[in-house]
C-alpha cells in the first residue's frame, strides 16, 4: 500500500475520531452519493466512515427514515429461506432447478481478506457448473478511496457469466412490484455490477435477478431487471466526484466529525464542508434535515429542487428570484429573468391582479 494511501487513511480516521470505528459504505449509500455527486459533505463523511445518523442526532436534526426491526427481521428470514438447502430456491429462480451448486467459503480476516477470497472464488469457479457466492465482498474505487461492497449473492453460471442476485422483502404482486422500490434496488444492484466490471470487464450480466416474496406469501419469486441505464448513470456520476484528499485538504486543522463531540464544535465541522442539498436527499441521507435547515436559513434555491435550481442559473436565492420576477422587462435580460418576468405577468393576468410594472 502506498504512503499516500496510508496518509489518507490516517487522515480519514482523524476526521472520524481515532477511537470511533468506521461505518462501512454500502451500495445503497453509494448509489445515493452517485445521484448527488456535487455533495462534498456526503462524499467526505461517507469515505471517512462517519456515522451520519449519530451526527444528525447530535446536531438536533435526526433522520426520519429507516427500516423497522420487524422489516429487518422479516428480510433476514426471507433471505434465509431463499438460500436454504444449498441455495436450491435461488438456483430454481436462476433457471437451474434441480442443479447442484458449489458454495465456496468466503470467510477471511478483515475486509481485504474477504475481498481477496471473493476474487479467488470467482477465478476458480468450475467451468460448466454453477457456483454461488453467498455475501461476497467486492471493492470499488470511489474518489480515490476503496469501498467494500457486499451483495446478497453472485451466481457464476456454467457459461462463466456472473449474475448479481438482490433479495428484497417487498412483494411482487400479480407479477409486478412497487416501481420506486424496484428502482432503488436496480440502482443498488448497478453498483455491484460496476464493482464486478472492475474485476473483469464484460463478465457480469447487466440484467440482475431481483428476488422477492410472491404476492402475500413467503414463497420466493423473481424477475430480471435490466440495469444498463443505472449502470451508465452511476459510472458517469462517480467519475464526477471530487477526490477525497482534495476535499479533506480544504478543511480547517483539527476538524473532527466525532458524534460524541460538543454540538457547537460538531456543527462547525459539518458546516465547513460544502453540501449540495436537494429535496431528494430527505429519502436517503441522514444529514438531509440539517442541510435543509441550513439551505432555508441561507434563502437558497437549493431547497426548491435540482431541476428548478438548474433553470434559475445565476439566481441562487429565493429573494433574488422574487426580485427578478418583479423587475421591468428588458430585451437583453438573462433568459431565467425573462422567463420569471413572463411567468409573473401571466400569473397576474390569470388572477386579475394589477401588473407589477
Amino acid at each position: 500500500m502506498s504512503t499516500t494511501h496510508h496518509t489518507l487513511r490516517e487522515q480519514l480516521a482523524a476526521l472520524r475520531g481515532q477511537d470511533t470505528p468506521p461505518r462501512p459504505l454500502d451500495a445503497r449509500a453509494l448509489a445515493a452519493l452517485a445521484a448527488n455527486p456535487g455533495c462534498r459533505r456526503r462524499a467526505l463523511l461517507d469515505a471517512a466512515g462517519v456515522d451520519k445518523g449519530a451526527v444528525a442526532e447530535t446536531l438536533g436534526a435526526p433522520a426520519r427514515f429507516g427500516q423497522s426491526r420487524f422489516a429487518f427481521s422479516r428480510g433476514h428470514a426471507f433471505e434465509a429461506r431463499v438460500k436454504a438447502d444449498g441455495c436450491a430456491e435461488l438456483l430454481r429462480l436462476l433457471g437451474a432447478d434441480g442443479a447442484h451448486a458449489e458454495v465456496p467459503d468466503l470467510a477471511a480476516a478483515g475486509p481485504e481478506g474477504r475481498a481477496a477470497r471473493t476474487r479467488l472464488a470467482l477465478d476458480q469457479a468450475t467451468p460448466g457448473a454453477w457456483t454461488l457466492l453467498d455475501h461476497p465482498l467486492l471493492t470499488l474505487d470511489v474518489a480515490g478511496s476503496t469501498v467494500f461492497l457486499e451483495p446478497d449473492a453472485v451466481a457464476v453460471a456454467p457459461d462463466g457469466a456472473w449474475t448479481v442476485a438482490e433479495i428484497k422483502s417487498f412483494p411482487i404482486l400479480d407479477g409486478g412490484a412497487d416501481a420506486m422500490k424496484v428502482g432503488a434496488a436496480a440502482r443498488q444492484a448497478a453498483v455491484y455490477v460496476l464493482a464486478l466490471d472492475a474485476l473483469t470487464p464484460g463478465r457480469a450480466r447487466t440484467d440482475v435477478l431481483l428476488v422477492c416474496p410472491k404476492d402475500f406469501s413467503n414463497l420466493p419469486t423473481a424477475e430480471r431487471v435490466d440495469v444498463r441505464k443505472q449502470l451508465a448513470v452511476t459510472r458517469r456520476q462517480l467519475a464526477r466526484l471530487t477526490r477525497i484528499e482534495e476535499i479533506a485538504a480544504t478543511l480547517p486543522d483539527g476538524t473532527c466529525f466525532d458524534p460524541g463531540a460538543p454540538r457547537e464544535a460538531l456543527t462547525a465541522a459539518v458546516d465547513s464542508v460544502p453540501a449540495a442539498y436537494a429535496p431528494e436527499c430527505l429519502a436517503d441521507c441522514e444529514l438531509a434535515y440539517h442541510c435543509r435547515d441550513r439551505s432555508r436559513a441561507a434563502d437558497s434555491v437549493d431547497a426548491l429542487g435540482r431541476g428548478l435550481r438548474s433553470d434559475l442559473g445565476a439566481l441562487t436565492t429565493v429573494g433574488s428570484v422574487l426580485a427578478a420576477s418583479a423587475a421591468p422587462f428588458t430585451p437583453d435580460a438573462d433568459p431565467a429573468v425573462a422567463a420569471l418576468r413572463r411567468a409573473a405577468r401571466l400569473r397576474a393576468e390569470a388572477l386579475a391582479l394589477p401588473p407589477t410594472s
